[in-house]
């Protein structure tokens, strides 16, 4: 049996969704003050981060951690070590779109480091005893709320005729004659 429109109910529902959603790529110049005068700078890496986010008015905020580790020689190249700091820091990122729709109870807030924190340079300060370590990062967050949707049901149980009529004024011939033909299906059986 096929349907009219006539014959279609619409029923809200209330779903779990992503309400909102954004990304934000960032770097950041950080100062090591060091035990020894530095020759050269033989490597630098982040390593243990960690990291925690909620929702503070429009935007997500990221609070986190990491360690920078330095090696480096000194005493003329004779001597080499490795210094650790760690690093607190906090980002702030927008979102690109927020349903406002989506009820505030119950919001489950989310990020992903899409770049986990990575040294990028490090270069000996002009005073001789720090090193500038510049380090970029990446975050990918989400809101997922409560949200409703609207969907059209069709009378009867599902075991009925999988199809319904539309009035001919419904139809658009010229949007018709654009579809893609292998995307449309035969049967519905």
């Amino acid at each position: 049996m096929l349907h009219t429109e006539k014959d279609l109910q619409c029923r809200e529902i209330i779903t779990k969704a992503v309400c909102g959603k954004g990304r934000k790529f960032s770097k950041a110049t950080h100062t090591i003050v060091l035990d020894n005068k530095p020759s050269n700078i033989l490597g630098s890496w982040a390593i243990n981060h960690s990291f925690e986010a909620e929702k503070v008015g429009d935007m997500i905020e990221v609070v986190g951690t990491y360690d920078i580790n330095l090696w480096y020689s000194y005493a003329n190249n004779t001597k080499t070590t490795v210094a650790t700091e760690t690093v607190s820091y906090v980002e702030q990122v927008p979102l690109s779109f927020l349903d406002s729709n989506c009820t505030n109870n119950h919001l489950e807030v989310s990020a992903i480091a899409t770049q986990a924190p990575t040294c990028i340079d490090a270069k000996i300060a002009s005073n001789g005893n720090a090193v500038m370590v510049e380090v970029e990062r990446e975050f990918l967050v989400e809101i997922v709320g409560e949200t409703k949707v609207c969907v059209v049901i069709c009378p009867g149980d599902c075991d009925d005729d999988k199809g319904f009529l539309l009035d001919d004024e419904d139809v658009d011939t010229d949007e018709a004659e654009d579809l893609d033909p292998s995307f449309i299906i035969d049967d519905l059986e």
